[in-house]
């Protein structure tokens, strides 16, 4: 016991507990980053929750359920972030529960750790923490679909059809790619004995109907919107375009689990001392079935991700690298065999915690000290809080009425939008996209265009001016980053459109 990391015991005896606070700490330490580093959301988050206070069915940033999600979290903070971080976090936590009640079912609890903990690297690097949407949203539902599936395929438990049916169908109304995702579920199913055997009983016509009941207002709004619009097969002089962009996101999956080849090696039996025993981390064996569904599941998703994505020229993997990689830990553990041998123990958690810790770590560096060597603006930097309230305060003082509508530049008016009196957003470059506001209830309501100053006197830009001749700029608004450095101040040209009968 004495010449056996507490780590390893606590991993033998205590699997579970392992897991929580592992989980626990890497959601509390994305929390202290946002609370700490973040004045305005990450990514297109801002302009998900201006989405989301309309409670359209289906709007062009997909299906509703993400959109409705941050904008009820958002109110029950009392307007504030912090309610849409915890809800990714909260995310996070049930994807690699449902990973770790799937991982034991199949290769018993203190395997099971392992496969967690892989895992984590690799949704460290190729996912997202904070920018909560669909492709945060859609990992906890892919894994708890999977566990259900492997419980209902694997297991033979009949009772676990609800479940999945009730998953699935929030995972068509929330991601795209959930067509996709539950086909390969289908495929399994038929193309193995356990699978077919399943599928005879009556229980998968009962899911289906209560699949089809909770996506059928989507699947009514994308047939009345008009945009079930096949794609296009690329030609035959673009293959060789599309199939080298299909091997870019093919290396770009590959690197984000490069942690997992690096404690592989790390642990092989180069590094130890000769003579030297190492722990074993047990487990009894694998079924075949259940080696089959994991490696399936490990590689087909990202494969076909890959494959999909290649041939539309998407810019990224049809799903989210978090969705398709969720199982390359398990994958990976499933092959080592029954007995796992620990070696350098202390080696491996310093290189599981870097791999974990790096994604924040560059995160506050880039905030700290990007700035001072003058490249690219850190959108989070933004003070989100000082604009919305500015530009609130101005239309009220000068209109005597609420702020009721935001245009102009989509990042900003998206920020504004989080004011406690949350204006609608109006994307005039595209009013298609915001369909609770046109070109004349905007002028009727009255609102605030917004966009970057390049002078002083905040002259618009000339496609704002084109769409709103009538406006008259104000002096522009300074705003300070987080961190200034080297940057310049954040200029805000703005005008100001007075409601009718003012």
């Amino acid at each position: 016991m004495r010449f056996t990391s507490l780590v390893i015991e606590l991993i033998r005896a205590r699997p579970r507990l392992i897991v929580w606070i592992a989980v626990l700490l890497q959601a509390a330490m994305w929390l202290f980053v946002a609370l700490v580093f973040y004045r305005s959301p990450p990514g297109t988050l801002a302009t998900l929750l201006a989405f989301g206070r309309e409670y359209q069915v289906g709007t062009d940033l997909g299906p509703p359920l993400p959109v409705w999600l941050a904008d009820i979290a958002y109110r029950a903070a009392g307007g504030h972030m912090f309610g849409v971080y915890v809800l990714a976090e909260l995310c996070e936590i049930a994807t690699f529960i449902a990973l770790y009640h799937l991982s034991r079912a199949v290769v018993g609890s203190q395997q099971a750790v392992l496969a967690v903990l892989l895992t984590m690297t690799v949704l460290a690097f190729s996912s997202s923490a904070l920018d909560f949407g669909p492709l945060v949203l859609a990992r906890p539902l892919w894994a708890l679909l999977l566990l259900h599936s492997w419980q209902i395929i694997g297991q033979r438990r009949g009772n676990a059809w609800f479940a999945w049916s009730i998953e699935a169908g929030l995972l068509l109304l929330t991601t795209p790619a959930a067509i996709f995702l539950l086909l390969l579920f289908v495929v399994f199913a038929l193309s193995t004995a356990g699978g077919r055997r399943t599928l005879r009983a009556l229980d998968p016509l009962f899911a289906l109907i209560v699949v089809a009941v909770l996506a059928l207002p989507y699947a009514v709004w994308l047939m009345r919107a008009q945009t079930l619009v096949l794609p296009t097969l690329p030609e035959v002089a673009e293959l060789n375009a599309r199939a080298l962009h299909a091997a870019w996101l093919l290396g770009g999956l590959v690197l984000g689990s490069a942690a997992i080849p690096a404690l592989t090696f790390l642990n092989t039996g180069l590094f130890v001392a000769k003579g030297e025993e190492a722990p074993i981390i047990y487990r009894p064996p694998v079924e075949p079935l259940a080696r089959n569904f994991v490696f399936f599941f490990a590689l087909a998703p990202a494969l076909g991700a890959v494959l999909i994505s290649g041939l539309l020229g998407l810019d990224s993997v049809v799903g989210g690298a978090g969705v398709v990689l969720v199982l390359s830990g398990l994958a990976v553990v499933v092959a080592a065999g029954d007995l796992i041998a620990m070696r350098r123990a202390r080696m491996l958690r310093m290189v599981w915690a870097a791999a974990v810790v790096a994604p924040a770590a560059g995160v506050v560096l880039a905030v700290l000290f990007l700035p001072w060597t003058g490249a690219n603006e850190i959108a989070t930097s933004m003070p989100a809080r000082a604009i919305s309230d500015f530009f609130d305060e101005s239309f009220a003082r000068r209109t005597n009425h609420r702020l009721r509508a935001v245009a102009g530049e989509t990042q900003l008016a998206s920020l504004i939008t989080l004011h406690s009196g949350r204006p609608h957003l109006f994307i005039d470059a595209n009013p298609a996209r915001t369909p609770w506001m046109d070109q004349t209830k905007f002028s009727e309501t009255g609102g605030v265009v917004v966009w970057r100053a390049s002078d002083t006197a905040g002259t618009p830009p000339p496609d704002i001016l084109k769409r709103f001749p009538g406006i008259v700029p104000e002096v522009p608004r300074a705003f300070e980053w987080l961190v200034t450095g080297r940057q310049q101040l954040l200029r805000v040209g703005w005008a100001i459109v007075r409601p009718k009968g003012t």
